[in-house]
């Protein structure tokens, strides 16, 4: 074989598996678009139940067709606290089982000899749907879904036409045959081979297809295919380990619990290998690919039955694996709670967790603004200096909640997010934007205060109950914006209710900003208090004020057309 030979048969496969490959990212989003933000409520409703866990895990996987997405939101929701350690294994279960539809889809349309010809109807009805419905984003994603399965089944008829024949080079064909000579260890080499390929290509359903082809073309036999896939299952759990890297002790725990459930299924496997390859050739043993599915099927649901009774024996396991770390809760490093980033694109549906972080941004920004009324009960500079620091390291961790949730929406936005998810986006990064700018107004008033106690500027009786009202009233609109926020997180959408009382807030402070203003002009005349006085005085009503201003941009942003 010459090396041009050799160099045509890369570059060739490559390119067919970046088209396979591209297809799965192409169909797989198409469905989460169509799915929506019902996947995570349906994983947000999973009972204590173990059969509850497997058959959701089984439906959202088969529905959205990635188990490692599924996976990565089961880390999220596992390191937000929204679901245990236990409920999050059985969901892994399942999801396991539910990744196998993709493997029928490659068998029973991709490997026959018209699968070629499939492709081209399924892509015009694809683009009549997109033309048809270009303003139904639900419609648009099952365009897209369509488009996604017509370019698999093109990469599909690609691979196989990449693939050579090894009966032209019969030292490569022996070459290959004798690694399957030695038995036991040819097996466990496979397994090795599997895991090392998908944790390469990360995406398994690519690895289960060039096996597939591996073995229809005789390159292997069903024993070294099964041995492959076995190893599959393993190199598929790097996915979720990557994006728990930057999770808590809880996401990290769920994503080594796919680990631990797929490496005992494999040494289950192995012990009874023969015995479960018989069954496999007796069932289907005419159609090597067909089997090859079934097998795969098997693992997954027999590993299930098997394992899904000892969940709380799993759960130990990989709380002894990731012991319980203590959080530095002084770390300048802000990572987001409820949002796990990593290979995989679920972006349609961590639109729901970024939801939940502006909901934790808006408690951090009330925490902040309950600690000014210490201000004014300071004795001396070292507790004013420790005061307006507390205030000044929450500003600045507002600061690093807005860039990371500004920074993960605009990346989201730009994976080919639905017309809703973009407005959605849009959205949210102005309640971002908005929530930072009430921490630096929270700043300014402290620092305000601040420079006042250092200058010895003394207030009125009068001058501090008017600035109490005002304070008071800044926070009603606070509160009122905080359940605003809390309905959006439930329902996607402020109530009339909400938004009024929130424009009822805002118009209250206008008037009671107005009434200080026109009675601060009236005492500057009247000369009952000097410039200074009077200068930090309507300084810190103004900025009250203006506090007010970005909460009910907050409550406004929430209820854009479209959410």
């Amino acid at each position: 074989m010459k090396v041009t030979d050799i160099l045509l048969i890369i570059i060739n496969f490559a390119g067919s598996l970046a088209l396979f490959l591209f297809a799965m990212k192409v169909m797989s989003e198409g469905l989460q678009k169509a799915a929506g933000s019902r996947m995570r409520s349906v994983l947000g409703r999973i009972t204590g139940r173990p059969l509850s866990g497997i058959f959701t895990g089984m439906a959202v996987t088969a529905a959205i067709q990635s188990s490692s997405a599924t996976t990565v939101m089961v880390v999220s929701f596992v390191n937000a606290g929204l679901l245990s350690l236990s409920s999050a294994v059985a969901v892994i279960m399942g999801a396991n089982i539910g990744t196998t539809v993709t493997a029928w889809i490659i068998t029973l349309l991709g490997l026959g000899e018209s699968s070629g010809y499939f492709s081209l109807p399924l892509f015009i009805a694809a683009a009549s749907l997109l033309f048809l419905f270009r303003k139904h984003d639900k419609m648009k994603s099952v365009g897209q879904t369509i488009i996604g399965l017509s370019l698999l089944l093109v990469g599909m008829s690609f691979l196989k036409e990449a693939m050579p024949n090894l009966g032209d080079y019969p030292s490569l064909l022996h070459g290959i045959a004798s690694l399957g000579d030695h038995g036991f260890w040819s097996v466990m080499l496979f397994v090795l081979i599997g895991a090392a390929l998908t944790c390469l290509v990360q995406a398994s359903a690519a690895t289960m297809a060039i096996t597939l082809l591996m073995l229809h073309n005789g390159w292997i036999g069903l024993d070294m295919a099964v041995a492959l896939v076995m190893g599959e299952n393993i190199g598929t759990t790097i996915t979720a380990n990557i994006a728990a890297m930057v999770a808590g002790t809880a996401g990290k725990r769920a994503a080594k619990a796919h680990l631990v459930f797929n490496v005992i299924g494999v040494l289950l496997t192995l012990i009874l290998f023969r015995p479960v390859l018989s069954l496999v050739q007796f069932v289907f043993p005419t159609n090597a690919p067909m089997a090859l599915s079934f097998f795969h099927t098997l693992f997954n649901v027999m590993n299930v039955g098997i394992q899904s009774w000892f969940i709380p024996q799993i759960v130990k396991i990989v709380t002894f694996m990731v012991p319980e770390k203590a959080e530095d809760s002084d770390s300048n490093d802000y990572k987001l709670t409820y949002i796990s980033r990593g290979p995989v694109s679920t972006a349609e549906l961590n639109l729901q967790n970024a939801k939940h972080e502006i909901k934790l941004f808006s408690k951090q920004v009330l925490c902040m603004y309950a600690m000014l009324p210490e201000l004014r009960k300071v004795k001396n500079t070292e507790e004013m200096d420790a005061a307006v620091g507390r205030i000044e390291r929450y500003e600045q961790l507002t600061d690093r909640m807005d860039m990371e949730l500004t920074r993960f929406l605009v990346a989201v936005g730009g994976a080919g997010i639905s017309d809703s998810g973009s407005e959605r986006i849009g959205s949210m990064i102005r309640i971002s934007d908005n929530l930072e700018s009430i921490g630096d107004s929270i700043l300014q008033i402290a620092l305000t205060r601040k420079n006042k106690y250092a200058d010895a500027v003394h207030f009125s009786d009068t001058q501090n109950a008017r600035l109490a009202e005002m304070s008071d009233l800044v926070e009603k609109a606070l509160l009122v914006m905080d359940d605003n926020l809390a309905e959006y997180d439930r329902t996607d959408q402020v109530t009339k209710e909400g938004i009024q009382a929130a424009e009822d807030a805002e118009r209250e402070v206008n008037a009671c900003r107005d009434r200080l203003r026109v009675n601060h002009i009236e005492a500057l005349k009247q000369g009952k208090y000097g410039y200074d006085i009077g200068n930090a005085y309507s300084s810190l009503f103004a900025q009250y004020e203006k506090l007010a201003d970005f909460i009910i941009n907050v409550s406004e942003a929430a209820v854009c057309r479209g959410l």
